[in-house]
């Protein structure tokens, strides 16, 4: 597959400190290490994963990169090409496919991954009933997404905007956020027992964060870190119960 054409927006996603995505990159340096413990402690060193929503593949290629059996899902070509070509170990199965329908099998998965997935769809309920069904019993649905309330309102749907360059019209709808009593609530109804969840925020007192207030570009050391609260971003798993 020819992915020269592609070089120039890979670099962008993957380097570019002028646009939101340099956030969610700088936050994957501390999710993904968390999501490798976790299906570390629970499935065990190789495990067959599938990331819905993949994108540009930020996810996908650490967690090929770890040793494990990857397929990362997207309805965009583009994102797809790119993934493709930052996919270092050549491994990873990646498709053009809707997350509404995903074409695989009941049980084809040990751990299905949404990382920054649920708060832009209409119908996240539905990605989890589609996650549970081709999981495995036993295995493990990890997420990231946005709460719903008054200072995620603030900080993503007006805050990012105002404070990161090159932040596309409307990438947030408040209306999309989901509590995490919500999500919990969704995943109990299909058969998934959450067992951790976490909140991530930046560091407060950072230099890198002060220099992003005043450039309104984000730096690559910019640091997240997890805390037991989960007043903005939050990030956990559930485990698809066997009698399901």
């Amino acid at each position: 597959m020819e992915l020269k054409s592609y070089d120039h927006l890979a670099e962008r996603l993957y380097e570019e400190p002028n646009d939101p995505v340099a956030l969610v990159r700088c936050q994957n340096k501390v999710e993904v290490p968390w999501v490798l413990e976790t299906i570390r402690r629970h499935i065990g060193y190789h495990a067959e994963i599938l990331d819905m929503g993949c994108g540009a593949g930020h996810v996908t290629n650490s967690l090929a990169q770890a040793g494990h059996e990857v397929t990362g899902v997207d309805l965009s070509s583009t994102s797809l090409k790119i993934a493709e070509a930052k996919d270092v170990t050549g491994k990873v199965n990646y498709l053009r496919a809707d997350v509404y329908r995903l074409p695989f099998s009941r049980e084809s998965f040990d751990v299905v991954v949404a990382m920054d997935l649920l708060e832009h769809v209409m119908d996240p309920q539905k990605i989890i009933t589609q996650a549970t069904r081709v999981l495995r019993p036993g295995g493990l649905f990890i997420y990231s997404t946005v709460n719903k309330n008054p200072l995620s309102w603030l900080i993503v749907i007006k805050g990012i905007p105002w404070i990161v360059k090159n932040t596309p019209q409307n990438s947030h709808l408040y209306s999309l956020f989901i509590s995490p009593r919500t999500l919990e609530e969704w995943m109990e109804d299909v058969g998934l027992d959450p067992i951790e969840k976490k909140g991530i925020r930046p560091v407060l007192m950072q230099k890198s964060l002060f220099d992003l207030l005043s450039t309104g570009e984000v730096p690559e050391n910019l640091r997240f870190k997890f805390t037991k609260q989960c007043p903005i971003g939050y990030t956990g798993f559930a485990k698809k119960l066997r009698e399901h």
